[in-house]
């Protein structure tokens, strides 16, 4: 029963120590202009979304606001 432990035990040791110390072999580098030009550009999109919604959430609430001026005018 020891020697099966053993072998048991043998085996694990050899299959942690065969996962460690890879890298990754297509490692692509990457400029950081290009990082920057494009969190520059998402920052850009999501300035022109909230934008949008500011202005239609203002178009709204002026609707509103005239709507309550006509049921309080009569």
């Amino acid at each position: 029963m020891k020697k099966v432990a053993f072998m048991f035990v043998a085996a694990m040791a050899i299959s942690f120590a065969s996962c460690g110390g890879q890298t990754a072999a297509n490692v692509e580098t990457v400029d950081s202009d290009t990082v920057v030009a494009v969190v520059e550009e998402v920052v850009d999109s999501a300035a022109a979304v909230v934008d949008t919604v500011a202005t239609e959430a203002a178009e709204a609430a002026t609707e509103v606001a005239e709507e309550a001026a006509e049921v309080v005018a009569e």
